[in-house]
């Protein structure tokens, strides 16, 4: 067994099992290890599947041995959000309203995970029913930030960033409904990809906003994204091979992204573009008003759909439910349905034309998040700065849901800092030869 597996990627760990040189028997419960004495575990885990990840990890012995392995991820131990249904095991969304919710089967991408020999360590804690970015739950548990123990991880995936960051596992699979995967990667210096609506299954999947749910991982490295990515929708990974950032066009996204950007995140940011146009990306800067018009109708897209699918278990026991949360689900009883209709038809357009001013750019780029991570306490005792600092967090991820596009946040080498790339719906592959190839400029 080995200390240095905890720091390895996930492509690393896998090609260590396919030379004999690591056991994913050893692995996982190197791991299992590590997660029982540290006295944060609690923080980030909200439980732990040792059974059932030692079977699979002697499973995937046995196949590495008889040179049978599933693909190149067989063997390597992840964590999982808990709002993918693992059956017998409870998945609560981070709620008192679901305590004790025992699925009878697991989600569909964790089935798909494990038929590819990924290894579950367990649950991570999230913010409650993933309905903020912050990753402040004081009804279950607030995971640390690796870069400051008295901030917030990021959220909604808030466990999953931290149990990368703390090497509690190599990833974390998490979901992005406003930015939940990239604010806890971006704020815990990780690789976060969302994926476009409906690429990878949320069946088995705690809903938020359906129209709007995507899965995706945290991880150390743009390969293990696309590796990961294979896993969890049970297909090829995007070959990374001869990636470069020569000839390609990025256009660094003026409205509404830049306003109100604090000096380390911008001073991150405009690092991270130098590096680059060094690694010979050609940069322009501009505005998209339709992005602004889009931005506006989110409130009441997410939080009419929102209520929509939660009210009934909601109002049956709103003391049940941190204030502050119940608060932005209440806020979609106010909106008709009229309303809501008419949102989604003005937003069709505005993506179409969004796409149609895009169209000769590789990438979109932003700042991930215009903040960094707030403080835990102040949180907790300043309403204003609660919401000011939530919808600030996910102002820019949020830009990404709303057009229905791919993102990828990469790290800048400022602490809590991140970098995003937008893509067009379904061209993660290219979105992510891309990234592989921004993060080895970035480097």
């Amino acid at each position: 067994m080995s200390a240095e597996w905890l720091t390895m990627s996930m492509a690393a760990l896998g090609r260590g099992i396919a030379k004999g040189e690591i056991d994913p028997v050893d692995l996982t419960q190197t791991y299992l290890d590590e997660i029982a004495a540290n006295p944060i575990s609690d923080r980030i885990y909200a439980r732990i599947t040792s059974e059932r990840a030692m079977a699979e990890a002697q499973a995937a012995s046995e196949r590495a041995k008889q040179g049978q392995r599933l693909g190149p991820l067989d063997g390597v131990p992840v964590s999982w959000k808990d709002l993918f249904d693992t059956a017998g095991v409870a998945t609560e969304s981070g709620s008192a309203l679901l305590k004790d919710r025992i699925p009878t089967e697991d989600a569909e991408v964790l089935k798909a995970a494990t038929a590819a020999g990924l290894i579950c360590l367990g649950k991570t804690h999230m913010s409650e029913l993933a309905f903020s970015g912050l990753g402040f739950n004081p009804i279950t548990q607030t995971p640390p930030n690796v870069n400051d123990h008295d901030a917030v991880p990021g959220g909604s995936s808030s466990g999953a960033g931290a149990s990368v960051a703390f090497n509690l596992a190599p990833c974390g699979v998490g979901s992005d409904t406003g930015g939940s995967v990239r604010i806890p990667a971006a704020w815990n210096d990780l690789v976060g990809l969302k994926t476009t609506v409906g690429r990878v299954s949320t069946k088995g999947c705690v809903p938020l906003c359906d129209k709007f749910d995507t899965v995706g991982p945290l991880c150390r490295t743009v390969e293990d994204a696309a590796l990961m990515l294979a896993a969890l929708e049970g297909g090829q990974a995007a070959d990374l091979k001869g990636a470069s950032l020569t000839g390609k066009r990025v256009l660094v996204l003026k409205t509404v992204a830049m306003d109100d950007v604090r000096d380390a995140p911008m001073a991150a940011f405009e690092s991270a573009v130098g590096r680059l146009q060094d690694g010979g990306a050609t940069v322009d800067r501009g505005e998209i008003p339709e992005v602004s018009d889009a931005i506006s109708l989110s409130g009441i897209l997410f939080t009419t759909e929102a209520y929509g699918i939660w009210k009934d278990t909601i109002e049956a026991n709103p003391d049940a439910m941190f204030p502050e949360i119940l608060e932005r689900f209440r806020i979609g009883a106010g909106f008709s349905g009229a309303d809501y209709v008419a949102a989604w038809q003005t937003l069709e357009r505005l993506r179409s034309a969004y796409l149609r001013k895009t169209a000769g750019y590789d990438a979109v780029i932003l700042p991930t998040s215009p903040i960094l991570p707030p403080n835990v306490a102040r949180l907790q005792s300043d309403h204003d700065y609660y919401v000011t600092e939530n919808l600030l967090a996910l102002r820019n991820t949020r830009i990404g849901n709303v057009l229905g596009l791919a993102g990828l946040t990469l790290p800048t080498g400022i602490p809590s800092c991140g970098i995003m790339f937008l893509t067009p719906p379904d061209t993660e592959e290219n979105l992510l030869r891309l990234g592989f190839a921004a993060e080895n400029a970035l480097a």
